[in-house]
């Protein structure tokens, strides 16, 4: 059997806010029987973007993480619902309007923070997949199809299918050692998981004048790799390795320029860095670069 499941790519993701301000427009005073009840005006949010930010100086990058309801397979608020919230076929959840009435309970039983109180009907919310534009024939959610960058889609298909388009495009989901089995995956996560380590390289010519050095080889080795990464510094001497893991380890760095000279620099991976300006010295040729 098909399913339904949202697909964030992070990279994409621009911060407009339109997925935010189309859900507002969806739900804001609109009563769905059987499906939800009005949304508050104010204070209330079913879709949050988290920012992330990376680095220091001249080299800092910003990733937009879009948060809402999983629509977990093996949700805790089901199981705490008693009846007041059901999984669908289609995978979708739902908290009921009239039978969670009075349930705040709810709110806590959802790790991911997607469940929250409207006080003035007392009742505990969430997304709900705009379940009644899907039970309409509408093959996206208005979040999807309101989001201008393409960051985010759909993918109706079976659970095979999914764990097959996960495992080839690489997404992951929010705190998978919960176990929940969120259908909300998340593309180039590494963004916000990983850390870099950067820099820029210049040379001083014969009458002193800095300038950035174009096309010079770095090498980073990272304590317990098996093997270096190689990169050039780009037209404006800057270099970049993104992805990496190994918090805490130690690294170093070797640059060098035919003509031009060497380099080197060395620390600890401790969040992503930006090492600033790293000056060439008189050429000596390295063992390994």
């Amino acid at each position: 059997m098909k399913k339904w499941n949202l697909i964030i790519d992070v990279a994409k993701c621009s911060n407009c806010n339109n997925c935010t301000m189309a859900m507002k427009d969806e739900y804001v005073g609109n009563d769905f029987p059987g499906y939800s009840a009005p949304q508050p005006q104010h204070g209330h949010e079913w879709l949050v973007i988290d920012r992330h930010v990376r680095g220091n100086g001249s080299m800092v990058d910003v990733t937009y993480v879009p948060r809402t309801c999983n629509h977990c397979d093996d949700a805790p608020c089901v199981k705490a619902g008693q009846g007041a919230v059901t999984k669908r076929p289609d995978g979708i959840v739902v908290i009921d309007p009239v039978k969670a009435r009075g349930r705040r309970d709810l709110v806590q039983a959802c790790p991911y923070g997607a469940v929250v109180w409207n006080e003035e009907l007392e009742l505990p919310q969430h997304w709900t997949f705009d379940a009644h534009l899907i039970d309409a024939g509408w093959t996206q959610p208005r979040c999807a199809q309101a989001c201008a960058s393409g960051a985010m889609s759909v993918a109706h298909v079976s659970d095979d299918e999914m764990r097959a388009l996960a495992a080839q495009q690489n997404l992951t989901v929010a705190k998978p050692e919960l176990g929940t089995s969120p259908r909300v995956y998340y593309r180039n996560m590494s963004l916000v998981t990983s850390e870099f380590v950067g820099g820029n390289v210049f040379a001083r010519s014969p009458d002193g004048q800095a300038d950035n050095v174009s096309n010079a080889l770095v090498e980073l080795t990272v304590e317990g790799d098996p093997q270096p990464r190689r990169a050039p510094t780009d037209a404006f001497g800057d270099f970049k390795f993104d992805g990496l893991d190994d918090r805490g380890a130690r690294y170093t760095l070797r640059i060098e320029k035919p003509g031009a000279g060497t380099a080197q620099a060395a620390g600890t991976l401790d969040g992503s860095t930006y090492l600033g300006a790293i000056e060439l010295q008189p050429f000596t040729r390295l063992s390994r670069i």
